[in-house]
């Protein structure tokens, strides 16, 4: 009984919107009156062979990357900052963690101008100093396009894991660093030695949000590209995206969501297994 309202929830917000895909992936539909021709596997094997969900898919391992690579370092260095600076560190804190409190509808407008080739602050900076050579249209070249929106993703994901990370670094015992500074540890050591290995699973964990959250990204990206140039920015989330709202394909978009639901889901059940067996070997 103490459970029923959770299962409730759970069946109407999560099971029943699954088998819902499961089932339109099986047709062949608008999403419009009553013609829906049922096709049997045909949408997945389409799926298969969809030149531009597996560019989508690349986009979003790469960008999933990038957030890796990018995202912790950084929330680490800060984090860092922040522990050792204590109680004075407050204001700070707040500044750093801004980013994650404003929209992403928002923020995708303010860098799209930011971004802008003809008066943003970018080429307008660039063309300030003499390195017009630099100045680019940002969001409109295929090569520059997605590396300019993981940066814009990062700046504002990376608070986050900022203050995960110092949470983890707030659990450090003080009595280790004391017994590592009497012995004559340098901070460096006691970094490397000491709170590296304290936060090694609390950054594997922000590893799996990260690469999770990067393989579930869509507003900030839709709202700044639009999946575009010429999918040099595409995700798997846009291509659904546009697949049911711009294509009218229920049947084929609702493979798109099943199949990136179950890429998500592998990618998270095997950093889990990866995550477990290290823990049992340690």
């Amino acid at each position: 009984m103490f459970l029923a309202p959770a299962i409730a929830l759970l069946t109407a917000f999560l099971i029943y919107p699954l088998l819902e895909s499961l089932h339109l992936s099986l047709l062949e539909w608008n999403g419009l009156g009553k013609g829906r021709i049922y096709v049997g596997l045909d949408n997945w094997s389409a799926l298969l062979r969809d030149g531009q969900f597996r560019h989508a898919l690349g986009n979003n391992l790469l960008l999933a990357l990038m957030s890796v690579l990018v995202q912790l370092p950084i929330a680490l260095a800060l984090a860092l900052l922040l522990d050792k600076a204590g109680r004075g560190s407050r204001t700070l804190k707040i500044l750093y963690f801004l980013p994650l409190l404003f929209s992403s509808v928002a923020l995708g407008v303010v860098f799209k101008n930011i971004f802008d080739p003809h008066f943003g602050p970018v080429n307008t900076a660039l063309n300030a100093v003499g390195a017009t050579a630099l100045a680019q249209d940002w969001l409109g070249d295929r090569r520059f396009a997605l590396v300019a929106v993981t940066l814009v993703v990062c700046w504002q994901n990376i608070p986050f894991y900022m203050i995960l990370l110092l949470a983890g670094l707030a659990s450090f015992p003080s009595e280790l660093r004391e017994a590592a500074t009497l012995d004559g540890a340098s901070e460096a050591t006691i970094f490397w030695k000491i709170k590296l290995p304290h936060l090694r699973g609390t950054l594997r964990t922000a590893a799996m949000l990260a690469v999770i959250g990067s393989l579930r990204y869509f507003d900030l990206i839709y709202v700044m590209t639009g999946g575009g140039p010429e999918g040099a920015s595409e995700l798997m989330a846009t291509y659904m995206y546009r697949t049911v709202f711009s294509s009218f394909q229920l049947g084929y978009g609702s493979t798109v969501a099943l199949a990136m639901f179950l890429v998500v889901t592998l990618i998270a059940a095997a950093g889990m297994r990866l995550t477990k067996r290290f823990e049992t070997q340690v």
